[in-house]
């Protein structure tokens, strides 16, 4: 006895011990609170699935056909992207949305990042109302933008070709030629946008540490210096995003070209000079109902998207290896 007690003694120690050192049990929730959170949810996946993948789906499905809404539907195949391949209005729209984004992307996002530098470092009354103001053009109608545009670029009472005679230069009809059209649109999508990324820009720089820059004075760094290696490196990730969503919004221009030429309709000039591939699918599609061969042109422009978004993640994945 002299010997057993100590031991169990003992044994009844560690069991005490081991039940204060166990997590207490999971407490059983009911079928209704764990399916809960799947409820909370299930309205944005259906709603996709019902406007967004559906449609998505069916656009693959129906440029497999000679698709007639009243009548007959043929497969076909391939043959609406043969055709596809083979159109020249296929690639003057191509070759058109591709200038206007360059043309309207690139110095819209250097103003933005310019204008949100500026405005982070300078000392400025009323502040938050030139801040705020920013996004005027981005809140007013896209119809009221291609209205004044309009008349700015007009070729008899224009303000731009009044300026031009000023130096002696004649008039200029922009919207008869493919490259003055497109500095007309890209002047419109410039307006409209390049608040919005500066106020992008404006919330990466107003979250860096002032710290970072003072240290930078103090070791000689000019602001160019400052702007370059601090600034540029530091919004990286924000730069990406206005570079994709700058990209993906800049291959479905649609509203600018269609409300720049009304009395073209969708061919947007004679001379297709200024139509791009989103107009050019709705004349497809519901100008012309051929809604097969505008089906292959979505195709097309989704295609187009998914190499934007791979090219966003390979950036995305460099960005952060590169940290």
């Amino acid at each position: 006895m002299t010997v057993t007690a100590p031991a169990t003694a003992t044994l009844i120690s560690v069991r005490k011990t081991r039940r204060r050192d166990r997590p207490p049990s999971r407490i059983r929730q009911s079928f209704g609170e764990r399916i809960a959170p799947y409820v909370y949810i299930a309205p944005f996946f259906v709603i996709f699935a019902i406007f967004g993948l559906f449609p998505l789906v069916f656009t693959f499905y129906v440029a497999l056909f000679d698709w007639n809404p009243i009548g007959e539907q043929t497969f076909v195949g391939l043959a609406n992207f043969e055709r596809l391949f083979q159109d020249p209005r296929f690639w003057n729209a191509f070759v058109n949305t591709f200038g206007i984004f360059l043309i309207s992307t690139i110095p819209q996002l250097l103003l933005a990042l310019g204008l949100a530098h500026l405005l982070n470092h300078a000392t400025l009354k009323w502040a938050n109302f030139f801040r705020m103001a920013l996004l005027v053009p981005y809140i007013t109608s896209v119809a009221a933008t291609a209205l004044v545009f309009a008349q700015i670029f007009d070729r008899n009472f224009g303000l731009i070709n009044w300026v031009l005679n000023i130096f002696g230069i004649p008039d200029v009809n922009f919207l008869s030629s493919q490259v003055g059209s497109w500095i007309v649109i890209s002047s419109m999508v410039m307006w409209r946008w390049f608040g919005y990324n500066t106020l992008l820009y404006l919330a990466g720089l107003q979250a860096l540490p002032r710290e970072m820059y003072e240290a930078a004075s103090v070791d000689g760094a000019s602001g160019w210096q400052q702007f370059i290696h601090l600034t540029i490196p530091s919004l990286r990730p924000i730069i990406i995003f206005t570079v994709i969503m700058s990209t993906i919004g800049g291959l479905q221009i649609f509203t600018e070209p269609l409300l720049v030429a009304p009395e073209s309709g969708l061919t947007c000039g004679g001379g297709r000079q200024c139509q791009t591939l989103a107009l050019f699918l709705y004349e497809q599609g519901f100008g012309q109902f051929e809604f097969g061969y505008g089906s292959a042109i979505g195709v097309a422009l989704f295609l187009i998207v998914v190499v934007v978004s791979l090219i966003n993640f390979y950036l995305t994945t460099r960005t952060r290896k590169a940290r």
